[in-house]
């Protein structure tokens, strides 16, 4: 079948929707358009690019009807930075093409009949990340730092991020230009030349500590000294600077080294009344106060008397486990990394928890070595990354049967997915509650509750 558009064609189209990554859709006798800021239901020339067999690609010339959701993006770098695609989207128009995307994901990929319910959003959602990772490379003249276009790995040089915090905002505008005074050469990535690759800031918002970690490609920095000073004259609030070193040619931000320069080795900030230390490398979401909705909606569906076992698998650092251990009976973590573990421990001591165990490995090899030894759990919890449940764990969840499963997912497809496999294990999914973690982006976190079903 031959497209029925083709390169550099002008036509006026209809958006229908958007694509999970921003774009807007638009359909010429069924054949999908991809067009970069456009918006549902505006009327649009576009200029096509680019025909494949089954879809192509164009940009807007002229918005003929703009959305009563369009708004005009208050970020100066929108147009070229990657790291939000909906800031042309008013926030309330976000939250509801949020929560019809996490629907049409549940019924078209999983065939999930639960109800979606509306996307919890943040009252601010501006300035929320605790935790910017940095890129600085040379430019033609000077250093440049800032992050990468849309799917690229070329930097836009920028002095503030209105996602980002002031720390940060500092660092991208202040630091780069100290680089040349105390003889610190940028990373090339071509060439694999260089000294500094990013810099890591994190921020708690409960205690106001600041970390920040100067990934370099050598061991041996020279400058370290002179750096620190730097970093402290430019943010009197820190309170740990460390190296990581990353000698790699590779897109991973760190590498297995860290050395603590000045200060502390962690910073502490507190979900609720729960305390976490953070070392440099510690998962830790990057939104603390949509953390606490999301953490507070998992405890609501766990359905805690203070009788049941509760197994955490993917249990990171314990964030999820501990909030749960305030509820339950006994709280058991999992995960197959083991510093988390260690970190896990450290941080259910630093609160007092004594019903807490945490062991590192795979989950579906632990969890089923825990039933029998006769430690079977009430209600199972999983946060897994991306991909998603391993297929191995989700079935041990359908052999071993726990009476409720919680589910936290930061990928509506793959919880679709694995949701549709549980439920064809016999699970009934009650609910999914959408939570907005990244405002401006076209992410969203969601947690379900699933019931085992009695016959």
């Amino acid at each position: 079948m031959t497209a029925p558009v083709k390169k550099n064609d002008r036509l006026t189209v209809t958006i229908e929707d958007l694509t999970h990554d921003g774009n807007g859709v638009a359909k010429v006798g069924g054949f999908p358009l991809f067009i970069a800021g456009a918006l549902p239901e505006e009327l649009v020339q576009v200029h096509v690019l680019k025909v494949l067999k089954n879809y192509g690609f164009a940009k807007v010339l002229d918005i003929l009807e703009p959305s009563t959701e369009r708004v005009a993006a208050p970020c100066d770098y929108f147009a070229q930075c990657g790291g939000c695609q909906l800031q042309h989207l008013s926030y309330e128009g976000q939250l509801k093409w949020k929560q019809r995307m996490v629907e049409n994901v549940m019924k078209r990929l999983g065939k999930i009949d639960a109800p979606v319910l509306p996307v919890k959003g943040m009252d601010e959602p501006w300035h929320y990340r605790n935790k910017s990772q940095i890129p600085f490379a040379q430019g033609e003249t000077m250093p440049i730092a800032g992050f990468y276009k849309t799917k690229s790995h070329m930097i836009v040089d920028m002095d503030r991020c209105l996602i980002q915090t002031a720390e940060a905002d500092i660092i991208m505008a202040d630091f780069k230009d100290a680089l040349i005074a105390l003889g610190i050469s940028p990373y090339n990535e071509e060439k694999h030349k260089g000294m500094l690759r990013h810099v890591v800031i994190r921020k708690a918002r409960a205690t106001n500590e600041v970390m920040v970690v100067l990934v370099t490609m050598a061991r041996k920095f020279p400058q370290a000294e002179a750096a620190v000073a730097k970093i402290r004259e430019l943010l009197p609030n820190v309170t740990s600077i460390a190296q990581n070193i990353n000698p790699n040619k590779t897109n991973v931000i760190f590498g297995d080294v860290t050395t603590t320069l000045w200060g502390k080795d962690v910073i502490e900030d507190t979900i609720g009344d729960v305390r976490f230390e953070i070392s440099a490398r510690s998962f830790y979401q990057v939104n603390p106060i949509q953390t606490e909705v999301l953490y507070k909606q998992a405890l609501d569906y766990a359905q805690l008397t203070g009788n049941e076992r509760v197994i955490d698998a993917y249990c990171g650092i314990g964030t999820i486990s501990l909030f749960l251990a305030k509820q339950a009976k006994q709280v058991m973590g999992v995960e197959i990394v083991p510093q988390a573990i260690e970190d896990a421990k450290r941080n259910a001591e630093l609160n007092g928890f004594t019903n807490t165990y945490f062991e590192a490995g795979p989950a579906e090899e632990i969890i089923p070595r825990w039933y029998k030894e006769g430690k079977e759990a009430d209600v199972l919890v999983v946060d897994p990354p991306r991909k998603g449940c391993d297929e191995a764990l989700l079935n041990t969840i359908i052999e071993q049967k726990p009476k409720r499963v919680v589910y936290v997912s930061c990928n509506p497809a793959t919880l679709a997915r694995d949701l549709r496999i549980l439920e064809d294990g016999g699970y009934k999914t009650q609910e999914v509650q959408p939570v907005d973690m990244f405002p401006h982006s076209t992410h969203v976190e969601c947690v379900s509750l699933l019931q085992r079903e009695t016959k």
